[in-house]
């Protein structure tokens, strides 16, 4: 008898890229064959993002389109859109089942007790208190896996919906978290991505409290796991103590992903952020210190309620002493339900965008001029896929290497490339 078959579309973080994963696994547990979402398939789930007005109408479109392939197919809706929006899909017809983000653990029983009428099961996230536990062995068919470990955020930002979808604090329990990755270990990953919400949280609700730290010691001692790179982090968790505590676990990748958001420091009180300017800045100090190759990431945002050119100018200035590898530049979307969206002194959208190409045009030198610094340099690469006559793979600080070779033997091995030339966006090298 042919297979069912599920086409899965995923939109936003690394969380919900995790829990797609983890949703493939349950289907393929249950002998169903996962297909590529522009093919005719049974059955179409739409995880979705809501973290901006754009995420929300890029969902729609997927959701809408999601049927043409197969007109007789079940659409499945989840993820953060469907947690917060509820009302929203209610009018879109084609959708036919609705489930919340606690729920994604059970959609394959959503799927085979689907009769005539739609179902809805969003329950109210705020009042979890358990990590939704999806199991010990997740699908990946890379050679990186991202391991969710952490979920919800107790911080409220005034910009951000992510609490009121993704609810309060919850952590995995460590033996969950390392029996999982154990698992991927003998699959042949090499590379796992510990991610959650608000990583920096793990196991505070824990009695004895359990650090992410402690966590990461653990996953440091598992045979077969090469690399462990951590997801985003809030600025606060990078003190003297954690710095110092992770530099001497030999597998943690030298990238840092810190959500700066702002370099203003009256900005950042309006956005609820709880550090300074100079904290971020003194974070960063330490960690340069200890990780002499590392790079560094962030997310800004641009247009804040409030933001005058005064305040622009000193996240410019701090943005220009810093020296991120690379930004993520959001133009402020006000989001239903946050302090923010109410705030006096909305920015015009033209302000917005001016702003933006100006942080990018920074963010693109900065790339530039620290690919260059690597011409000559001897480097490890991670290889991970073919993408025509060069096979590209990752640092261990998350720069993008090519290295021209149709040696499909090359990927899933960690090689010596020596860089001979750095574009913007990428470096090119041989294998030596």
């Amino acid at each position: 008898m042919k297979k069912k078959t599920v086409a899965f579309y995923t939109l936003g973080c690394k969380v919900n890229q995790y829990e797609t994963n983890a949703m493939k696994q349950k289907f393929i547990e249950k002998d169903y064959e996962i297909v590529d979402f522009e093919e005719a398939a049974d059955i179409y789930v739409v995880n979705t993002c809501t973290v901006t007005n754009m995420s929300d109408r890029k969902s729609r479109q997927i959701i809408r389109r999601a049927k043409e392939s197969n007109k007789n197919s079940l659409l499945v809706v989840t993820g953060c859109y469907a947690q917060v929006a509820k009302d929203e899909l209610e009018k879109i017809e084609e959708i036919d089942i609705v489930i919340g983000n606690q729920e994604k653990k059970d959609i394959v029983t959503f799927v085979e007790e689907k009769q005539k009428e739609k179902i809805e099961k969003v329950s109210d996230i705020l009042y979890e208190k358990s990590f939704a536990e999806f199991g010990a062995s997740t699908y990946t068919d890379k050679t990186r896996a991202v391991i969710k470990v952490q979920d919800g955020c107790d911080r409220f930002c005034s910009y951000c919906i992510i609490p009121y979808a993704r609810g309060r604090i919850r952590s995995r329990k460590p033996e969950e978290v390392i029996a999982e990755i154990e698992q991927l270990a003998k699959k042949g990953i090499k590379e796992v991505v510990i991610t959650g919400i608000h990583l920096a949280s793990y196991g505070k609700e824990y009695k004895p409290h359990i650090s992410l730290l402690e966590l990461l010691k653990e996953i440091n001692k598992i045979d077969g796991i090469e690399r462990i790179r951590l997801g985003s982090l809030e600025p606060t968790l990078m003190t003297k103590e954690f710095i110092e505590g992770l530099v001497k676990l030999e597998k943690i990748c030298d990238h840092f992903h810190l959500s700066l958001q702002s370099g203003c420091d009256e900005t950042l009180e309006r956005m609820n952020r709880r550090y300074t300017a100079e904290e971020f800045e003194e974070g960063i100090k330490i960690i340069r210190e200890n990780f002499p190759n590392v790079s560094l990431t962030t997310d800004v945002i641009v247009g804040f309620p409030g933001e005058t050119e005064e305040e622009f100018s000193k996240t410019y200035e701090f943005l220009e002493r810093i020296k991120f590898y690379k930004m993520h530049v959001f133009k402020y979307s006000a989001r239903k339900g946050t302090k923010a969206a109410v705030m006096q002194n909305q920015i015009t959208g033209e302000i917005k965008e001016k702003r933006s190409n100006k942080l990018i045009e920074l963010s693109n030198k900065n790339q530039k001029e620290q690919n260059q610094k690597y011409i000559g340099k001897e480097i490890d690469v991670l290889f991970e896929e073919q993408d025509g006559e060069y096979i590209k793979g990752h640092t261990t600080n998350y720069i993008m290497v090519y290295v021209k070779s149709e040696d499909k033997t090359l990927e899933d091995t960690i090689r010596k490339v020596k860089i001979t030339n750095a574009l913007d966006e990428h470096l090119i090298g041989k294998c030596i």
